[in-house]
């Protein structure tokens, strides 16, 4: 048991990071031609996507071969090409008889304030993500997605905390796996689900962490769209349907709820993807809740994981 996203049958995970422009993206590659069956919750009300509509539970396209988290908000897009550029080198996509496409989608967080703004994830880096691609044990924290992601903003940037990358699953009866990954660059704080304690939020001029909702009154002027969000995958062996992994995403933000406070506010873009790979016969209900379970558990490592930038501490450095 790795107890990440790759205890997935068929699941991989690579990362692209820059240190110096703190930045990067984070690839999932579902193997096969047959890749995924993927549903999508947009819950933020400043998302950046790509090929998001097709994963409606209508969509007539049935599979998608990988995922991309990325930095570098709309201009970390770019990254696609380079996903997209290995899967067609490995002859992997949608086999339209004279070509096969693949088919992958994306989400963005917004780093570009943290490290060098010029310097974003693209084509070069998006292939190197899809290329290290693991089926075993990735690094978390401060890698990939997570480079430059930042939580407990209501104070400012100078008060931030530290998010990243993290991961993390479950086995249950029946041979039912269910994995979450996340990258947490939330407006809110971080808090254990199980005690509510911050983990990681604002920090007040005394050191101790503050509470968003009750800093909000006095800071909601300042606030601007775009700057925070939270992304996610939800993955499972069970066999489920376009609608079915559409319900599994939107349960998938339970586990935000329960880990960021305030989550889905207009200056977040949160995103939860679901992926169903296998043949695993397994309740709805129970993909979903446990997708969201696992899902928290996510946030958590991923803060928990990260190192600290310059003026920007992590909770380990606490």
């Amino acid at each position: 048991m790795l107890d990440n996203l790759c205890d997935v049958p068929g699941v991989l995970v690579g990362h692209a990071t820059d240190r110096d422009g703190v930045t990067g993206c984070t690839a999932v590659l579902f193997e096969g031609q047959d890749g995924a069956i993927v549903g999508v919750d947009v819950r933020g009300s400043s998302p950046g996507t790509r090929e998001t509509d097709r994963l409606g539970p209508v969509g007539a396209v049935r599979p998608t071969h990988a995922l991309l988290l990325t930095g570098g908000s709309a201009f970390g897009l770019a990254a696609v090409e380079g996903v997209v550029r290995f899967l067609e080198e490995k002859d992997v996509g949608l086999d339209m008889g004279v070509v096969r496409i693949p088919l992958v989608s994306a989400a963005v967080l917004f780093d570009v304030v943290v490290g060098d703004p010029s310097v974003r994830p693209d084509e070069a880096m998006g292939y190197e993500a899809a290329s290290s691609a693991t089926s075993g044990a990735f690094a978390q924290g401060s890698v990939g997605a997570g480079t430059g992601a930042t939580v407990g903003k209501v104070l400012g940037l100078d008060r931030a905390m530290k998010g990243g990358v993290g991961s993390a699953s479950v086995f249950l009866d029946g041979g039912l796996v269910v994995g979450a990954l996340a990258a947490v660059n939330a407006f809110g704080e971080v808090r254990d689900p199980r005690t509510r304690k911050v983990l990681a939020g604002p920090r007040l001029e005394d050191g101790t962490l503050g509470d968003t909702v009750e800093l909000l009154p006095e800071a909601a002027a300042r606030l601007r769209w775009g700057e925070s969000t939270t992304l996610g995958i939800v993955a499972t062996n069970a066999r489920l349907s376009k609608p079915q992994v559409s319900k599994v995403a939107q349960m998938g933000h339970d586990g935000l709820a329960r880990a960021v406070y305030p989550v889905h506010t207009t200056v977040d873009g949160d995103v939860v993807f679901a992926a169903s790979m296998g043949r695993v016969e397994a309740a709805l209900d129970v993909v979903g809740a446990w997708g969201a379970r696992v899902l928290e558990d996510a946030i958590v490592r991923a803060v928990m994981e990260a190192e600290g930038l310059p003026g920007i501490p992590a909770a380990s450095d606490l």
